[in-house]
């Protein structure tokens, strides 16, 4: 009876703790969905082209870990007169990038509180052009390298001047990156606009042409009228 009781205890006992581990699992696996892939990574760059449809506003999320630097750029590539309406707001909801009437503008936060950042490019202002828009977003997290510093200052090995010189040159690798994002956003733009002013005269050519056309073909017509003689079925005798 004992040794009964004790293989039913067990048969009890064994469901109820595989339950509670698969609750476990699934706890750590909903918490790790949560949290962005890219996190735990030093530096994170995206560049996106998105297009804001006439009298429309489009909010985009970034999030940023705490002491990391938070840098977005945007230009209008082509639509419209070219200009858009940026703002950004930080993680607590405040406007730090008021809203303006400009072609390109950018915003730079060097020590981030932490949380997730709102761009929002408005467009309310164009009724009936659409606008393509250029978003650049770089997050970088400089304190990494204090933390290399530390594990190999744990090795006793004297290594400041190197994560000196490698944090710098990672800063200008940063500011470099923006500047070719101007650059790209310029070259979208020129490209943009020569496609646009090749259709249009393409298209005033052709009007221009089937107008020439028309023109002469009434001129021809109306001319020959002038000259055409009727014949008379009676002769004159």
């Amino acid at each position: 009876m004992q040794l009964t009781w004790q293989r039913d205890q067990i048969n009890l006992v064994l469901p109820i703790a595989l339950i509670c581990c698969c609750l476990l699992i699934d706890v750590t696996s909903a918490q790790e969905a949560q949290q962005p892939w890219y996190e735990n990574l030093p530096a994170v760059a995206m560049d996106y082209k998105v297009h804001i449809d006439a009298g429309k506003e489009d909010c985009y999320h970034q999030y940023v870990k705490a002491g990391a630097t938070f840098y977005v750029s945007f230009s209008v590539v082509r639509g419209g007169d070219g200009m858009a309406g940026f703002a950004v707001r930080n993680p607590a909801g405040e406007v730090v990038k008021p809203y303006q009437w400009q072609a390109t503008a950018d915003y730079t936060d060097q020590v981030s509180p932490g949380g997730y950042y709102s761009v929002c490019i408005d467009n309310q202002f164009s009724r009936f052009a659409g606008k393509l828009v250029n978003i650049y977003i770089t997050v970088v997290k400089y304190d990494a390298w204090d933390k290399y510093a530390k594990e190999i200052e744990q090795l006793q090995l004297n290594m400041q001047n190197f994560t000196a010189t490698v944090g710098t040159v990672e800063r200008n690798i940063n500011d470099m990156m923006g500047y070719q994002a101007h650059s790209r956003h310029r070259e979208s733009r020129d490209y943009a606009l020569l496609l646009d002013n090749n259709a249009y005269i393409q298209t005033f050519s052709i009007s221009q042409i089937v107008v020439i056309l028309i023109t002469c073909s009434v001129q021809v017509f109306f001319v020959r009228k002038l000259f055409e003689v009727k014949s008379s079925s009676k002769s004159r005798i």
